[in-house]
């Protein structure tokens, strides 16, 4: 259930009165601005460690939305708060196809489950599969890179630049007219 928040600036109406989801009769409506914050939901994925610290960086962007974290580890969940949703899947490796085939499967159904409207990760193979389904649904993607990628991009961030909306690096001397874009770091 998506719920819209409502932000009202007033402006030269100092004598503003809002009673519940209605506004008084005192109040006129010029110069009286309304924000309509659509709440979306981002699911947000990313490998153990390092990958797993950047995402967490992220959360004070994402407060406004509906997240539903993904990661290999079952003890991150009380990093999280409760109110969002928590999946683990396999951990793998491209050295491990059995489980890299899981781990795909199983990432696949939480995306056709969740149906998120934006896929974020910060990698490495749980974040590509999480790119490649949520492009599947339609859903918005963002590849952010690990800032320990120092000297070039990750090979998983390689291989999704195709299918990420934005592919963002946290080095600026990465960032290339052509991807990957630098906004910044999260560390």
């Amino acid at each position: 259930m998506t719920i819209n928040r409502y932000r009202v600036r007033e402006k030269y109406l100092p004598s503003t009165v809002l009673f519940g989801l209605g506004i008084s009769t005192f109040m006129t409506t010029i110069n009286c601005e309304i924000q309509v914050i659509k709440k979306r939901k981002i699911l947000a994925v990313a490998s153990g460690g390092g990958h797993w610290v950047q995402l967490l960086r992220l959360r004070g962007l994402l407060d406004l939305h509906q997240i539903c974290y993904v990661t290999v580890q079952p003890d991150y969940k009380n990093q999280i708060d409760s109110n969002s949703s928590f999946y683990t899947v396999t951990d793998a490796t491209r050295w491990s196809k059995f489980d890299l085939a899981r781990m795909v499967l199983e990432v696949l159904w939480i995306v056709v489950k969740e149906r998120p409207d934006i896929v974020i990760t910060t990698g490495a193979a749980p974040g590509v599969a999480a790119i490649r389904a949520g492009k599947l649904i339609g859903a918005r993607t963002i590849w952010l890179d690990s800032i320990a990628n120092i000297e070039q991009m990750s090979m998983s961030g390689e291989k999704v630049r195709p299918y990420a909306d934005l592919w963002l690096t946290q080095w600026e001397h990465l960032a290339r007219p052509d991807g990957p874009t630098f906004l910044g770091a999260v560390i």
